[in-house]
């Protein structure tokens, strides 16, 4: 879950002018990251070398 902090800096963080799919791509980038964050502390991530054997076999 993201906070109200995160979107205004993200919404500072744009050029003067921008569409609202360029905000809406950003925030949900945002809001990917921290949900990955969150699956990390909840144990749910892999190690590097988990990442590495489940690409290899994907790249078959």
């Amino acid at each position: 879950m993201l906070t109200k902090k995160q979107v205004m800096t993200t919404i500072k963080g744009m050029p003067e002018t921008f569409d609202t799919t360029q905000l809406f791509d950003r925030i949900l980038l945002l809001n990917k990251i921290e949900e990955g964050r969150q699956q990390i502390k909840e144990g749910k991530g892999f190690t590097t070398e988990e990442a590495r054997k489940k690409l290899k076999k994907w790249l078959k």
